[in-house]
């Protein structure tokens, strides 16, 4: 066994220099685990995010939801992979999201050698293993062009393996209890939830897409599929082309959300998705959301809609809203669903509407079929508007591009791409 300490006063300095500092620590051959901890002084105006980077790669990450954590080669604390510890330098990843003007002085243990209890994992299969499968709600079946069919999803979703508050099993059961066919999974800065996923979905009955929430304090974007952690330390403009090459796919989220708005440089990158409409549009008078969108190219930018759960005191449920997307009428079951989803998404046949049973706007082929939502508009890219007046509308789609459906008082009902 083997204690490396660090016992540093971290500066505004400092954080003006990097965000994000990493701390050496050897890993000798064969070591069978690694605990780290982190003491962060009880004052006002400290939070201090805690990672770690292993000699052959990234391992995990718990933001400010973690003090401690450990990594062997069968178990890891929720946020971390479990693995072979690669012998070589490992890294403890510190990022210094708040500090007082006078700094604060952070202790860091590393201990390398048997590992007696990794925190956090009796809780949580304690926890998963108290969720029950709920009843899905009647499905809704709504028209598409032959060889595709509708089906329900949320883009985004936090568990314990980040700063949520509950394990996968519970988003399934929320999710399936929405209605949802299918949900996101997108922990911050870390891949490790993406193990349980198949299992956890094929018991629910709910596709359970891998993502991770790319997190900076200048903007998020959630990178999907089984693709490998992306460094959120890069340069953003990296992302993009890096999740691309690996086969996934980026979306900006909440462009608009507060304190974590979108405002990473690009370049010429520029994600296939955006989460236009989030939990945070609370009032849906305000035009923001569509503003951004027609800023960013309604041609270009596929929507979708994100609930961004959390906790029980999060702003809405999974589901809410809901984003439709037309895949491959012959997919069925979790695993498949999954792929068709992430292929549809990458077609761009997306929907999004406020909730399950809410009105919709789809495109069926060469038309556009908006449901219950009698009194309406339907507003073109071009700034044409057309009259709903009927619960089912049908209205010739002779635009490409984002459409929306709005009331005569101003509120948007639905989108679509």
């Amino acid at each position: 066994m083997a204690i490396t300490s660090y016992r540093q006063r971290w500066t505004l300095d400092d954080r003006a220099e990097s965000v994000w500092h990493s701390l050496p620590v050897d890993v000798p051959p064969g070591c069978p685990g690694l605990s780290v901890t982190l003491t962060v002084p009880d004052v006002d105006g400290v939070v201090i995010d805690l990672g770690c980077e292993g000699a052959g790669g990234w391992r995990g990450w718990s933001g400010g939801a973690r003090r401690t954590f450990a990594i062997t080669p069968d178990v890891a604390t929720p946020g971390y992979l479990a693995g072979e510890l690669e012998p070589g330098t490992w890294w403890v990843v510190l990022g210094l999201h708040r500090l007082p003007v006078e700094g604060a002085e952070l202790i860091v243990e590393a201990v390398t050698g048997p590992v007696a209890v990794v925190p956090g994992v009796t809780e949580y299969a304690a926890a998963a293993a108290a969720v029950g499968v709920p009843a899905r709600p009647p499905r809704r079946d709504l028209p598409a062009v032959a060889g595709l069919r509708w089906v329900a999803g949320d883009f985004h979703a936090h568990s314990l393996h980040s700063d949520g508050s509950t394990p996968i099993a519970n988003l399934a059961a929320l999710g399936l209890a929405a209605g949802l066919d299918v949900l996101a999974c997108t922990d911050h800065n870390t891949e490790a939830h993406h193990r349980e996923l198949p299992s956890v979905g094929r018991r629910f009955g709910i596709g359970l897409i891998p993502g991770q929430e790319v997190t900076t304090e200048s903007g998020h974007a959630n990178a999907f599929g089984a693709i490998g952690a992306i460094d959120f330390r890069r340069p953003a403009a990296e992302w993009e082309p890096e999740v691309a090459r690996r086969g996934g796919l980026l979306s900006i989220n909440h462009p608009l959300g507060g304190d974590c708005s979108w405002r990473q440089p690009l370049g010429l990158s520029h994600p296939p998705l955006a989460e236009i409409w989030h939990s945070t549009w609370l009032d849906r008078r305000w035009g923001g959301p569509i503003a951004w969108w027609e800023a960013w190219g309604l041609d270009s930018t596929t929507p979708i809609g994100g609930s961004d759960w959390h906790t029980p005191d999060s702003l809405t449920l999974p589901g809410t809203p809901t984003t439709w997307i037309a895949v491959d009428a012959s997919a069925s079951g979790p695993d498949e669903l999954v792929e068709a989803v992430l292929e549809g998404l990458a077609a761009g046949r997306t929907a999004v509407s406020a909730g399950y049973t809410s009105p919709v706007l789809l495109r069926v082929g060469d038309e556009f079929v908006v449901l219950d939502a009698p009194n309406t508009v339907l507003v073109a890219p071009d700034g044409s508007r057309r009259a709903v007046r009927t619960e089912r509308e049908v209205l010739p789609a002779s635009q490409s591009g984002g459409h929306v459906l709005i009331t005569h008082t101003g509120e948007f009902m639905a989108l679509c791409s």
